[in-house]
């Protein structure tokens, strides 16, 4: 080969990686342009997305704050009310923006075509709206005591009581578990404001068990589980323009029941079955009067099931000397019979008292109250309970009860609080040959207060009964001391956790009658437990 060849070769070589050279050179800036490009888009959907996300996330706070708001201003205005709407509310908002709210952006990033922010959340500001509208038309309310206790001798927990007497000191000495639960709801009108009629409908379930296991089912029923339906009644208020306050009622309920709390004893209690009208203005006070009625099953005549029915009437909030004044009348009847072969005797009766309240007493109130009642109407008070019917005698016309009772509460500072009680109770059942049953009792719990939420209870009672017919005469003295820990300073503050001791003692006459099994041969015992009461 000629070194002319050669070079020739190596000419064209050269040419064609110089061309090569040239076509890359050119390229080049080409592709660096179209990472340019996409590097841009990039940040640019990076930011779209963070500000999506944020703006999610403000709104979301903004949600949330509202809601703790309202919730916060409902409380401070129904503090007694349990609401679940701010619940409802908050769960709503969960399920339509998200499981939680730090991860919005995330959860609909990629799968909304569009950015969310204002379709979205008006959405769910929808759904919280309706939430809160029909659930803030449910109340729940109620009251629970529970817990256990042992006596001295080893066995379950017994309540001393003296015979006779129609209540017990309550404090260290209540040995079983009671609960009422209230369901309420607001039909029309909720809030009721004033300018439109309101309804309600309330049903209490009450339960009672006797502390012997966690699931009650024994022999022959015996310490077994009991559920009662005790109020279930609907109520309508503001339907008459001249008289907004009236509230109507019909259904079976608790009727304006008077309680002294301490030994847990109702001086007044109709409750029962029937209807009527409460808070009629009347301009010097208020007006209720009441249709109320029970019925005996265990005893049919041919009138069929023996009933009893009351005219009750009330004037009451009267503004006199020293407080408030009420008084109350009554009148009952029950049509006759003959029921087994024995003749039933048609009854009737009447009971008046009289009630004096001061209301801001001493950081606590005060309550007089004096009562009588003849006939069928002369049960007005617990275990009565007003409408119940007596056990029939050829005597139920004559039977009758006087029972005169004061309570008072005094907490001046948030470190003391006392609460003492008198009452006395005279009772006939009508029988010529028989004298009058008595029940005297006086006794007080006061509480102290180491800080907000700790406090050591102080109970001390007396009763005295003496049997009409003889069966038992005597008195007994009961005193428990028990420290607490409580929602707050307040002498009814609740709940309330307690441990407690409890000693008691009875004269000779109350031998056999009181503790039970385990006190049969003494004149004293001893119990202690822990328990707690709440009510809502």
């Amino acid at each position: 080969m000629t070194s002319t060849s050669r070079l020739h070769r190596k000419r064209s070589v050269g040419l064609f990686a110089g061309c090569i050279f040239l076509g890359l050179a050119g390229a080049a800036p080409l592709v660096a342009q179209d990472a340019d490009r996409l590097q841009q888009q990039l940040e640019q959907v990076k930011q779209e997305y963070e500000t999506t996300t944020q703006a999610l996330q403000l709104r979301m706070a903004a949600l949330e704050q509202q809601i703790q708001s309202q919730k916060e201003a409902s409380e401070k205005a129904k503090e007694a009310t349990v609401s679940a709407a701010d619940l409802a509310a908050e769960r709503a908002a969960k399920a339509v923006l998200g499981e939680n709210s730090d991860q919005v952006g995330a959860k609909f990033q990629g799968d909304l075509p569009s950015e969310p922010t204002y379709d979205l959340l008006q959405e769910a500001d929808e759904k919280i709206a309706k939430l809160k509208e029909q659930v803030g038309t449910f109340e729940f309310h109620g009251y629970l005591r529970s817990g256990y206790g042992l006596n001295s001798e080893g066995g379950q927990q017994v309540a001393f009581e003296a015979p006779g007497a129609a209540a017990k000191y309550r404090l260290g000495n209540e040995a079983e578990t009671y609960g009422e639960f209230i369901f309420v709801n607001n039909w029309l009108n909720p809030d009721q404001s004033s300018n439109e009629a309101w309804m309600r409908t309330e049903i209490m379930i009450e339960a009672n068990t006797t502390n012997s296991s966690n699931v009650a089912s024994f022999p022959n029923g015996i310490g077994d589980d009991q559920f009662r339906l005790r109020e279930a009644f609907v109520q309508a208020g503001n339907v008459f323009a001249l008289q907004p306050h009236a509230e109507f009622w019909a259904g079976e309920r608790y009727y304006r029941r008077q309680h002294i709390d301490i030994d847990d004893f109702y001086t007044l209690d109709l409750s029962g079955y029937g209807g009527g009208v409460e808070n009629l203005n009347v301009g010097i006070g208020k007006l209720a009067v009441a249709f109320l009625n029970g019925a005996r099953p265990d005893i049919v005549t041919q009138s069929g099931n023996l009933a009893k029915s009351n005219i009750d009437v009330r004037l009451y909030d009267l503004k006199g000397p020293a407080g408030l004044w009420g008084v109350w009348f009554d009148y009952a009847t029950s049509k006759g019979g003959t029921a087994s072969g024995t003749v039933i005797p048609t009854s009737d009766g009447y009971a008046f008292g009289l009630r004096h309240q001061q209301l801001e007493w001493h950081g606590g109130y005060h309550t007089f109250s004096i009562q009588y009642g003849t006939g069928a109407a002369s049960n007005f008070s617990n275990p009565g309970n007003g409408v119940t019917i007596q056990n029939p005698t050829p005597y139920i016309n004559n039977s009758a009860q006087l029972l005169i009772s004061e309570q008072v509460v005094v907490q001046a500072n948030d470190w003391f609080g006392i609460m003492p009680i008198f009452l006395y109770q005279r009772t006939k059942d009508g029988n010529p040959q028989d004298h009058w049953d008595q029940w005297a009792s006086f006794g007080a719990r006061p509480i102290v207060f180491f800080s907000k939420h700790l406090s050591l209870a102080f109970e001390a009672g007396f009763d005295h009964t003496e049997s009409g017919i003889g069966q038992h005469d005597g008195w007994l003295r009961k005193f428990t001391v028990a420290p607490q820990i409580g929602a707050g300073r307040k002498f009814f503050s609740r709940p309330v956790l307690r441990a407690f001791i409890t000693y008691a003692n009875w004269s000779d006459g109350f031998r056999g009658l009181v503790g039970g099994v385990p006190y049969q041969n003494r004149t004293n015992g001893l119990t202690y437990g822990v328990q707690m009461e709440n009510w809502w």
